[in-house]
């Protein structure tokens, strides 16, 4: 799929899935979508087309394209994070952005809001203003009923039906982070992986993530600084059989950042994490709830 604006996004969002699913696990990329709506790029924002890009997960969907003809499902938006942010509350909103009054259960005040990345954010980049004025309320309430409760509604769905079958779901929710500049404090990362400090997901599952990247030359931190968003803390309930992981990919590994075109080491990253989640798949015994587990035998 190609970076392109259109006049509209029919479907907004794609699930790719075998006939006949093999496994627990569903995998999902809330960020990758590139196809920009034309209302947006030419009247609504006041940055130029690349710019607007830079909050893109390029290309983490066909990253993890081959889960698919292993058997498990895969997600992915096809329309922009600068234009909605799934991995937010619904109503995550800024009402400096906007003309009017927003919604009394609106969260007017998390910190992703106040640094302007709320549902509808307000920058993308180095804190790079996206929009030249205010947007109407009704602008953002249609956003979020057209894109992210239709979104929201089919993931439930696919989670729901893979734990039905299962008897567990685990949900591996699939990001990028800008290469950029190190901080001294904290080692250079080729992978975070978020579990929401062990809350949102058996540790079984960030124990073998981790260490099928490690052994493939790979250097993995946990939950720093990406623990998990919305989506990892929302859909994650080991308890009740409801796993959830966030892997966050550094992209200069695989892309060159400042083109949005894929890097020459690509395809080996590809092939690395087809290896890592066939990994992962062989676990899928171990991550049922006690009663569903009883219940199997």
């Amino acid at each position: 799929m190609t970076a392109c604006i259109a006049d509209s996004i029919d479907p907004p969002f794609e699930i790719l899935a075998a006939e006949e699913p093999a496994g627990p696990f569903v995998f999902n990329s809330p960020h990758s979508g590139r196809i920009y709506p034309r209302t947006f790029v030419e009247q609504q924002t006041r940055l130029d087309f690349e710019t607007l890009r830079r909050s893109e997960d390029s290309f983490v969907d066909e990253l993890f394209a081959d889960v698919v003809s292993a058997g498990m499902p895969l997600m992915r938006a096809l329309f922009p994070r600068s234009f909605l942010d799934l991995n937010r509350e619904p109503y995550e909103l800024d009402p400096r952005m906007f003309d009017g009054r927003l919604p009394a259960f609106a969260n007017t005040r998390s910190i992703r809001v106040s640094g302007g990345l709320g549902t509808i954010a307000r920058v993308v980049g180095d804190s790079q203003e996206i929009y030249g004025r205010r947007l109407s309320v009704a602008e953002a309430l249609e956003r979020i009923e057209t894109y992210y409760k239709p979104y929201h509604q089919a993931l439930r769905r696919l989670i729901s039906r893979t734990q039905r079958a299962f008897g567990a779901a685990v949900l591996v929710d699939c990001h990028s982070m800008p290469s950029g500049p190190q901080r001294e404090d904290m080692p250079r990362a080729d992978f975070v992986l978020g579990d929401r400090y062990g809350t949102s997901c058996s540790g079984r599952v960030a124990e073998v993530l981790e260490r099928e990247l490690v052994d493939r030359g790979y250097m993995v931190v946990r939950n720093k600084p990406y623990a998990g968003g919305y989506i990892t803390e929302h859909y994650g309930n080991p308890s009740a059989g409801l796993h959830a992981v966030q892997i966050e990919i550094n992209r200069g590994l695989y892309m060159d950042e400042a083109s949005y075109e894929r890097g020459p080491d690509f395809y080996r990253v590809r092939a690395d994490l087809a290896a890592v989640c066939a990994c992962l798949f062989n676990l899928a015994g171990e991550l049922m709830p006690p009663r569903a587990a009883a219940a199997a035998e």
